[in-house]
């Protein structure tokens, strides 16, 4: 690598490598020209003993003026400015960096562990978009603006949504957000302490602390890729998170049937709330004892489910007798559900 290419990167690099917390303030300042530390801390997430840091990291790449009075001012720099020595510089580094790629033999890891703010992000924005008929998705305000429209997206395709933001001091007013146009349901959970972290289907999946997306104390998210194990994130975010949070809207028993479940929960809660209606099920999945794979089709005569989500099954009446449905990793049912329909009149096609 030239000695010019490596300088272009390291340039490059320092200018745009920004954590959650900068980009806020960045925005805010850029917004309204000039505010003052208790400014920004009131008009972002960031909390006030963490706004000097953030705008001197800000000042350490040009990108704001700070003015040494009572108060301190931050003051935007004109992009231009601030961007300009890049432009002439950035489209002949692109060129460079294509004539060296070697496009890499990709092999699909079932768990992976990555450290970077931009890979967590790509990740959360592809398991997003590969959902198929369930999702679940813990978010911050910030990332909840950034994939709202993505979000949309994946309810109008008919996916089930279920959302969680935190901190729920943070989270948009519900008279102000319009939480059913980006989810089935939403529910709101105190603290910094809850993770960021989007469920597809069950399977797919990413986990992440806040902190690895806001600065670099403590940056890192595991992805299950495709992976069974992906259910032990689903089943935290039911079990731990979901039944500790507060709802902030819902319109789940709006959505037509049939209905496609990766979780057992999901499918039980659901069916609860037509209590004196008549559904049907197709499950596939495999038989507790044996691990054989079986396809299980009848009508739905019982439901076990406790509100801690701890406990959730269901007796499905087949031609050949009664067969309860458990979860992932189900040891009390005779089968253990990976894919759950459930239909009004009649056992649904999978």
């Amino acid at each position: 690598m030239t000695d010019d290419l490596r300088d272009t990167l390291d340039h490059v690099g320092d200018r745009f490598n920004l954590g959650e917390y900068e980009i806020d303030a960045y925005l805010a300042v850029l917004e309204h020209g000039e505010l003052t530390a208790s400014d920004i801390a009131d008009r972002t997430d960031i909390p006030q003993p963490r706004v000097y840091d953030t705008v001197r990291s800000l000042s350490d790449r040009g990108l704001v003026e700070l003015r040494e009075s009572r108060p301190m001012k931050i003051v935007a720099v004109d992009p231009d400015d601030a961007f300009g020595d890049l432009r002439s510089s950035f489209t002949e580094m692109v060129d460079e960096l294509e004539a060296r790629y070697t496009a890499p033999t990709r092999e699909t890891e079932a768990v992976s562990l990555v450290k970077s703010r931009s890979t967590i992000l790509r990740y959360l924005e592809e398991i997003i978009a590969g959902a198929e008929y369930e999702l679940a998705v813990s978010l911050t305000p910030g990332l909840l603006r950034r994939f709202r429209d993505d979000l949309a997206e994946k309810v109008a395709e008919g996916v089930s949504v279920e959302l969680l933001v935190t901190p729920a001091s943070k989270a948009p007013d519900p008279d102000e957000f319009d939480y059913l146009e980006v989810s089935t349901i939403a529910r709101a959970r105190r603290g910094i302490t809850t993770p960021v972290l989007a469920v597809a289907d069950g399977e797919y999946s990413v986990y992440a602390t806040q902190d690895a997306l806001r600065d670099d104390r403590e940056r890192y998210g595991v992805i299950f890729n495709r992976s069974a194990l992906g259910f032990l994130v689903s089943g935290f975010f039911g079990t731990v998170l979901w039944t500790t949070a507060e709802t902030l809207a819902t319109n789940g028993s709006e959505r037509p049937f049939p209905r496609r479940y990766a979780s057992i929960r999901r499918a039980v809660k659901d069916i609860r709330e037509f209590a004196d209606k008549e559904f049907y099920a197709t499950v596939e999945g495999r038989d507790i004892e044996t691990g054989e794979p079986v396809t299980v089709r009848g009508r739905v005569v019982d439901l076990a489910f406790e509100d801690t989500e701890e406990v959730a099954s269901l007796v499905v009446e087949t031609a050949s007798g009664r067969v309860e449905i458990g979860g992932r990793v189900a040891a009390l049912e005779d089968v253990e559900g990976q894919e759950i329909v459930i239909g009004r009149d009649e056992p649904p096609a999978l």
